[in-house]
């Protein structure tokens, strides 16, 4: 950790930047010790923030990866929050006026929903997100929203984030959860399906054209059957 800051990773895009994808990981309910950049949460995100990277960065799309300084999510500190705020103020700098994709797992996901209120986000992704009863979703309204969970997950409660996406839904622009059978937390049993929907997505709010029937379809669905969208 350098100076105590937060640490990123910058997957630059082939030509103009149009887009600016932050990634976000994992961590604890409480824990000071640094994120070591071999921590099994951060290192989860490593290959999807390559995967969204290969295939977005051809429509102008960068892709930041964020290393928190230190593990848990700490109230009422919120370090993660911090960092990810942190992480914001340096895309802006970079890229002022460049529409910003957060995508986050687990503790990641509950912190991209906080920082959704960023005036540059357009769009949220959360990943088997961690989503207590009182989390607030005011910060979604007006982004086009992703929530993936895992039905098997045992470390967030797909049964919360499914209260979380309707409580959400009417601020949202647009609003789809999917639920991923026979899936735990880690993501790694059906890691193709979390990718593919990752990056649809990505490239869905990017370029406006969605190369995956799954998701495109997701859209049009009634509201309350983008909810609870197996597969």
């Amino acid at each position: 950790m350098s100076d105590g800051l937060p640490v990123v990773t910058v997957r630059r895009a082939a030509g103009p930047v149009r887009a600016v994808v932050l990634v976000l990981h994992g961590g604890a309910e409480r824990g000071l010790s640094p994120t070591k950049p071999w921590r099994l949460a951060y290192l989860r995100m490593v290959p999807l923030a390559k995967a969204v990277h290969r295939v977005a960065r051809k429509r102008g799309a960068e892709v930041w990866q964020l290393r928190n300084r230190v593990r848990g999510w700490n109230a009422p500190d919120l370090d993660p929050v911090k960092d990810a705020r942190w992480a914001l103020e340096r895309i802006h700098a970079e890229h002022p006026g460049v529409p910003i994709i957060l995508i986050g797992h687990s503790m990641g996901g509950r912190v991209a929903f906080r920082v959704a209120d960023d005036p540059a986000v357009v769009a949220v992704c959360g990943l088997a997100p961690w989503t207590p009863a009182k989390e607030p979703v005011g910060a979604l309204d007006g982004r086009t929203v992703l929530i993936v969970h895992g039905t098997s997950d045992r470390m967030t409660d797909p049964a919360e984030s499914f209260f979380y996406a309707g409580r959400a839904q009417p601020g949202a622009s647009r609003l789809a959860r999917f639920e991923v059978a026979a899936e735990g937390h880690a993501m790694l049993r059906r890691a193709a399906v979390w990718t593919r929907l990752v990056v649809a997505f990505v490239l869905d709010v990017v370029s406006g054209e969605s190369e995956d029937e799954t998701l495109a379809s997701a859209w049009t669905k009634p509201a309350p059957e983008r909810l609870r969208i197996p597969v």
